[in-house]
């Protein structure tokens, strides 16, 4: 498995792994943090079909499966906002195909 893609705010202290549940973190990054995150995450997608996300008290191992989903969101009510979201899947063992 890869090292994990690390948030900018991460001091190596222990932390919790998350598996289950919801879990939500909302961090804002400079240019050079998010470009950096992006790299690491890009890396650990092209490596292995486990990516680990990383803050300074958490991290979230995910194994998933293709394709990935990336959704592009455009708005301009009160300031011109757009918004990249990538959504990965849970990979699934094994197929629903069988004989009988």
């Amino acid at each position: 498995m890869s090292d994990p893609v690390n948030l900018p705010e991460d001091h190596d202290r222990e932390r919790r792994t998350i598996t289950d549940g919801f879990f939500e973190r909302e961090v804002y990054l400079s240019r050079e943090e998010t470009a950096t995150f992006l790299r690491d995450l890009a890396d650990q997608i092209e490596a292995d079909r486990t990516v680990t996300i990383a803050g300074s008290e958490w991290e979230i191992p995910f194994e998933y499966r293709d394709p990935i989903e990336v959704e592009i969101e455009f708005t301009k009510q009160r300031e011109r906002e757009l918004e990249v979201e990538i959504e990965f899947s849970e990979r699934r063992s094994g197929s629903d195909l069988s004989v009988r």
